[in-house]
């Protein structure tokens, strides 16, 4: 049975390795945008972060307690602003399932972990950003319940 719980310092050689999957993922789709082989925080970076109650990390661990998956919160308000609301959001910075352990329900378990944080925190909703290059990413938020909220578009003008 799998375990949520907050990232500790011990985890973060494992959840660099989850962090290059991400990138090489996104390189793979996206070469023009994305360098790889690389990770998106340092392990300094990454011991900050735990430290921060703003930034929250949590990791899924099996029964031997090994990471299969991260996901990265970070709250956001915009408070007394002249257009938006005043609502407090959750938005998922970086979610992670190691490429060996995906479609054994980890995603899933991650999500509904932070579902039920952010319903504790009095989070109005929970925003994350997908790269149309990750089509299997976008199918799984779907299948939590996740609706578009924004959509981004390009054009690229120059060539590489």
């Amino acid at each position: 049975m799998n375990l949520v719980r907050r990232a500790k310092e011990e985890d973060i050689p494992r959840i660099l390795e989850l962090l290059y999957q991400v990138d090489m993922v996104h390189h793979e789709g996206r070469p023009d945008l994305f360098k790889g082989p690389a990770t998106k925080y340092n392990a300094e970076e990454l011991e900050e972060i735990f430290k921060d109650d703003r930034t929250p990390v949590f990791v899924c661990v099996n029964e031997d307690g090994m990471v299969l998956g991260h996901l990265f919160g970070i709250f956001k308000q915009v408070l007394d602003d002249s257009v938006q609301t005043d609502i407090k959001t959750l938005y998922i910075d970086d979610i992670c399932v190691d490429e060996k352990a995906r479609g054994q329900g980890v995603g899933k378990t991650l999500y509904e972990f932070i579902r039920g944080f952010a319903k504790q925190e009095d989070c109005y909703n929970i925003t994350l950003n997908v790269w149309s290059c990750n089509p299997g990413a976008m199918k799984f938020y779907e299948s939590m319940g996740l609706v578009p909220q924004k959509i981004g578009l390009e054009e690229i003008i120059m060539k590489k």
